[in-house]
């Protein structure tokens, strides 16, 4: 039956061609949904022309048993008025339509048993179809969440590799470094200063004796500056 195989193959089309050359997992499911409705409207479409065969069938055979049953009265009738020759005729022709209704019949039932086939695999078809319908935001989701992971954990790769991270810890060490230098060049600059005024107060402190000594001498009667000794 080569529709119903058809139908038991559907899902399956093309299904392994797409996933090998799949890179966008969303844009799989969704081609893998489209298509599987393009191809449910083709079957349902096959499914109606078997429909409409099964009720042609049913048609002709009605129409020959009808024509057999004329028939089989009007060879009754040719009985009942003593014409046997037409009696006979009449049932000849009753048994050819009798026959071909027969054999109507017999496709009629064979194909009404093929729809009913049909329309139930059709059923679980389109329950299939629907049921992948109503999983694909949960796995478009799913491959979303996916592909945001891979991406944070490429980035986190890349700096633990020596990448922008590394760069950072470089650019810490040289502010440190700098740092460093403009602590050493402020103490530096703080020990001059201090220095300085070390001096000063050195220079305070003889300046104060010098005048101490000064006042000492003034205060002596006829007290006269002397000549240092040559060599002094």
């Amino acid at each position: 039956m080569a529709i119903l195989d058809r139908i038991s193959t559907l899902v399956r089309a093309n299904l392994n061609d797409l996933i090998d050359r799949a890179e966008d997992p969303e844009k799989v499911i969704k081609q893998l949904l489209a298509d599987m409705n393009s191809q449910l409207l083709q079957v349902k479409t096959q499914v109606a022309a078997s429909i409409a065969d099964e009720k042609q069938l049913h048609m002709r055979y009605q129409e020959n048993q009808e024509k057999a049953t004329e028939w089989e009265r009007k060879a009754e009738l040719a009985v009942e008025r003593g014409q046997d020759e037409m009696a006979r005729e009449a049932l000849q022709r009753r048994n050819t339509f009798q026959q071909t209704a027969t054999g109507f019949k017999e496709q009629y039932e064979a194909q009404a048993s093929q729809v009913a086939s049909l329309k139930d695999a059709l059923r679980q078809l389109e329950s299939k179809i629907n049921e992948a319908d109503a999983k694909k935001d949960l796995l478009i989701a799913r491959s979303r969440r996916a592909k945001a992971e891979t991406q944070i954990r490429t980035t986190l790769s890349g700096l633990d590799a020596g990448g922008a991270l590394a760069g950072f810890e470089r650019m810490e060490d040289k502010v440190m470094m700098q740092e460093a230098r403009a602590s050493a060049l402020a103490e530096l600059d703080t020990d001059t200063v201090e220095q300085k005024f070390a001096l000063m107060e050195q220079e305070s402190e003889v300046d104060r004796q010098l005048a101490e000594l000064k006042a000492k001498k003034s205060l002596a009667p006829g007290a006269e500056p002397k000549e240092l000794p040559s060599g002094a």
